[in-house]
């Protein structure tokens, strides 16, 4: 099955570059920032908003935004509030099920 070329991957990386020039040093190669300028970008550049999220004990919080078309990105948040984007890509199928909890249990 032949894939349309997508430029996700290159708005990606000019993302990370603009959020990472005045924030991480030169050697480092993860798109990190502030939650709120992260959030913001990736509305703008790909239309992501958040489908939702879990908490990783009491160290950080992961959340996944997806985009109408189908455009996902992960994204960690630690306690000082610095976010890091972790993975992203195309093809965002929702498949959530609701668990559902079971009395006395």
């Amino acid at each position: 099955m032949a894939r349309e070329f997508s430029f996700r991957w290159i708005k990606l990386a000019a993302l990370g570059v603009a959020m990472a020039l005045p924030i991480l040093p030169a050697q480092a190669q993860v798109v990190c920032g502030g939650h709120d300028l992260l959030v913001t970008r990736l509305a703008a550049a790909f239309e992501e908003k958040r489908l939702g999220y879990g908490v990783a004990g009491q160290v950080a919080i992961f959340e996944v935004f997806v985009s109408p078309s189908g455009t996902w990105t992960m994204v960690m948040t630690d306690v000082k509030g610095q976010s890091c984007i972790l993975a992203a890509g195309d093809g965002w199928e929702d498949t959530l099920a609701t668990a559902v909890r079971q009395p006395g249990g």
